[in-house]
């Protein structure tokens, strides 16, 4: 059975004021530990009592120093006057008692330059007579003619153009170092090559009427008839 209580006898219901009054209560406690001020009672001393001795102090007399003494005068240099011009005398030897004959012929020195040697392994892109092939120019294009195929790659792809192969031509005419410099592909660049490495000796370039290594540099044209 549930226990019944009287209106008057609830004391939830006072719970609020007693909460603020509570509240109330701290704050006012927590303001006046702020506000609390305390004073040291410690005995002030009484100034007016304190003698002084002003009137025992001895008169100290101003002593008076003597000015140092005036430095030594500086002697000021002797300048002595020098004339402009001094007349020196020299005597001079002369002797011409010397024989010449008219006869005497003086022979010229002819410095003579010494030949300029050019470096064997040294490879020259211009020189003054240029590297020509066997029957020249003519001997040249008559030699790829009969030597030169058309590859077969190129012919089915229909590729057609110049190849640009460089090479050198030793001092004994013979041709290495041949690589190719423009190229169109297709098989092309590789029978220039081929063609250029088997061709005969070519007559040397020369510089200073000297046989030297020489760089060329030679089309070789593909062409579909």
């Amino acid at each position: 059975m549930e226990a019944k209580k009287t209106p008057s006898a609830d004391l939830t219901r006072k719970s609020g004021m007693f909460l603020n009054l509570g509240l109330a209560v701290a704050v006012g406690a927590t303001l006046a530990a702020f506000e609390w001020k305390s004073f040291d009672d410690g005995s002030l001393k009484d100034l007016g009592q304190v003698t002084d001795n002003f009137e025992e102090l001895l008169d100290i007399p101003i002593t008076e120093q003597p000015p140092p003494p005036p430095p030594p005068p500086v002697e000021q240099p002797i300048i002595e006057e020098i004339p402009d011009e001094v007349e020196i005398e020299e005597k001079i030897e002369v002797n011409f008692d010397v024989d010449v004959k008219e006869t005497t012929v003086i022979k010229e020195v002819v410095i003579a330059e010494a030949p300029v040697e050019e470096k064997v392994d040294k490879i020259f892109d211009v020189v003054e007579s240029p590297p020509n092939p066997q029957g020249g120019m003519e001997g040249w294009n008559k030699y790829l003619s009969n030597n030169l195929k058309y590859p077969t790659q190129a012919r089915r792809m229909g590729i057609e153009g110049t190849v640009i192969v460089v090479f050198v031509v030793n001092t004994d005419g013979s041709i290495q170092d041949v690589e190719v410099l423009r190229g169109i592909g297709g098989g092309c660049d590789e029978e220039a090559v081929k063609v250029v490495k088997a061709a005969p000796n070519w007559e040397p370039g020369k510089q200073r009427g000297r046989p030297v290594r020489t760089r060329m540099r030679l089309p070789i044209r593909f062409k579909l008839s």
